[in-house]
C-alpha cells in the first residue's frame, strides 16, 4: 500500500500538472513581430466567460485584468528595446466569437510588417558556430545585431557609402550603393570578410 507521503506528492503533481493547463486555456491568440532587436513572441489569453485578459511578450507578463465586464476592447503596451507601441483588438464577431488582431504603430501587423521591409534590411548569419541576425534601419543607418545596437562607423567610397561595424571577431561592412533605377533606390549588402550575405526575408 502506498505510504501518505506518496499520495500527497501524486495529488501534488496532478494539481500542478492541471493547473498548468488551467492558466494556457485562455490562451487565444500568438503573434510573432519582427523589429531591429529580435523577433518577439505576444500572447494573449482571454477568459470569455471571466472576462480575464492576460498579454505576454516573450514569455513575460506585462497585463493583467483578472474581471473585465466588458468582454470587447483594447489592450496596449509595449514591445521591445525600443519600446515599439503595440495593441490587440478584441471584437464580438457574433454569439460567443470572438477576434483579436494586433497593431503596431497605430497600423495592422500586416502593413506595418510590409512598411517595414520597405525601411529595413535584415540579415541572418552564422559566424563560429553563433548565429546572428543583423538589421539596418534605412532611415537612421541604425545597425542591431542579435538586440543589440551596434557601434558603427561611416564612410563616403566612390559607389556610395560604407557602414563598417563588428560583430565578435568579424569585421563586417554594410554597403549601400545606388541602383541607378529610380524605383530601385539603394541597394546595401553586408558583407563580412570578403563574403557576400544574402538578405533574408521576414
Amino acid at each position: 500500500m502506498a505510504s501518505r507521503e506518496e499520495i500527497t506528492v501524486c495529488e501534488d503533481e496532478v494539481r500542478s500538472r492541471y493547473s498548468h493547463l488551467e492558466k494556457m486555456t485562455d490562451l487565444v491568440a500568438v503573434w510573432e513581430v519582427a523589429l531591429s532587436d529580435g523577433v518577439h513572441k505576444i500572447e494573449f489569453e482571454h477568459g470569455t466567460t471571466s472576462g480575464k485578459r492576460v498579454v505576454y511578450v516573450d514569455g513575460k507578463e506585462e497585463i493583467r485584468k483578472e474581471w473585465m465586464f466588458k468582454l470587447v476592447g483594447k489592450e496596449t503596451f509595449t514591445v521591445g528595446a525600443s519600446k515599439t507601441k503595440a495593441t490587440i483588438n478584441i471584437d464580438a464577431v457574433g454569439g460567443f466569437a470572438y477576434e483579436y488582431t494586433l497593431e503596431i504603430n497605430g497600423k495592422s501587423l500586416k502593413k506595418y510588417m510590409e512598411n517595414r521591409s520597405k525601411t529595413t534590411n535584415t540579415w541572418i548569419l552564422s559566424l563560429g558556430g553563433t548565429d546572428y541576425r543583423v538589421v539596418l534601419e534605412k532611415d537612421t543607418m541604425d545597425v542591431w545585431c542579435n538586440g543589440q545596437k551596434m557601434e558603427t562607423a561611416g564612410e563616403f567610397v566612390e559607389d556610395g557609402t560604407e557602414t563598417h561595424f563588428s560583430v565578435g571577431d568579424y569585421s563586417c561592412c554594410i554597403k549601400a550603393v545606388s541602383s541607378g533605377k529610380r524605383k530601385e533606390g539603394i541597394i546595401h549588402t553586408l558583407i563580412v570578410g570578403d563574403r557576400e550575405i544574402p538578405e533574408a526575408v521576414e
